[in-house]
């Protein structure tokens, strides 16, 4: 019977305009989690990519973390045992609705099968769907509901950026990547990540340093949105994107921004957001201290704080990728 509801909701979605299936096959991973969220949305009138977001961070943090278990199916949204039961429940793993209630718990029956089972898609999706549903359908709402349920600033930001990105594309296939700068430039890079840096204070280099002329277009490496963009002393003019990964792009020491680029923007892969440079290291509008390059580096977020990590290695396969994809379409 599960099978048969998930194919008509996969019937569904590929009528629905708005929406793109992640490959022709049924059973591919995204389009099981995107007929979810459009279940979700008919019963909640909240939309889909609402959950999708939620779900896309939830798995973002399970992938950053050892302290959380891996989802047993498709939906990525973590609930524990204990709240999930309830605090004074004696039966942590407790799925009769009735005593979860009963004890405090949050857990619902999301498929009528009579169990509320933190290990069961429907039931995760529509529990999280519940405490959403309490603020209201509207994005205002929602960010409140947000900001209730996860307590922080950043997750909420986060959300945010992934609502807009799979609003705008309509797909949850959104996994492609483009090289900083454009292949055909003239640019020389190596791992310079974890090197000393003494301007404003002995500290380490977090980012790669590509090494390309006066106003060589930057680009966006991913899809995402604008998070920062403007001065600072370390970094001169620069810009920033957030993934569907979580994971913060740094471009710094610009010569300036592409025009009419704002704050909240959606990118996609290969869109010009900025010029190479050599701002920074001073009062703003500081230039010329150092060679002309692009500072690029990458943060990832794991649901409670934020770090650097080498984006050599992610560098040097988005190259080749994307040299391998030019020479196809020759």
């Amino acid at each position: 019977m599960k099978k048969v509801i998930l194919l008509f909701l996969t019937i569904l979605v590929c009528y629905r305009p708005d929406i793109t299936l992640a490959g022709e096959q049924k059973s591919h991973p995204l389009n099981e989690r995107l007929s979810l969220y459009v279940k979700m949305e008919t019963m909640t009138q909240i939309p889909w990519y609402v959950y999708a977001a939620v779900d896309q961070y939830e798995h973002q943090v399970r992938n950053a973390r050892k302290d959380r278990p891996d989802s047993k199916g498709s939906i990525g949204i973590y609930f524990t045992p204990e709240k999930w039961a309830g605090p004074l429940n004696p039966n942590p793993a407790d799925t009769n609705p009735i005593t979860v209630s009963l004890f405090g718990g949050v857990g619902l029956d999301g498929n009528n099968d009579g169990k509320a089972d933190i290990n069961n898609d429907e039931d995760l999706l529509f529990t999280f769907a519940n405490h959403l549903q309490k603020y209201g359908s509207h994005l205002d709402d929602i960010k409140i509901g947000l900001w209730d349920y996860y307590q922080r600033d950043q997750a909420v930001r986060i959300i945010t950026s992934n609502i807009k990105l799979y609003k705008t594309f309509g797909t949850l296939k959104l996994d492609k990547h483009a090289f900083p700068v454009p292949l055909r430039s003239n640019y020389s890079y190596r791992s310079t990540w974890g090197d000393r840096r003494g301007w404003g204070g002995l500290r380490m280099h977090e980012g790669t340093d590509i090494f390309a002329d006066y106003g060589v277009p930057v680009r966006a490496t991913s899809y995402g949105t604008i998070e920062t963009k403007g001065w600072n002393r370390y970094g001169g003019w620069r810009i920033g994107l957030r993934d569907l990964n979580g994971t913060y792009h740094y471009y710094a020491h610009l010569n300036g921004f592409e025009k009419n680029i704002k704050l909240g923007d959606v990118v996609k892969p290969g869109d010009v957001i900025g010029y190479v440079g050599s701002s920074g290291y001073g009062p703003k509008g500081t230039s010329g201290k150092f060679p002309p390059h692009l500072h690029y580096g990458m943060y990832k977020d794991n649901g409670v704080t934020e770090w650097s990590y080498d984006p050599y290695y992610s560098l040097r396969l988005w190259e080749r990728q994307e040299r391998i994809e030019l020479r196809k379409n020759r």
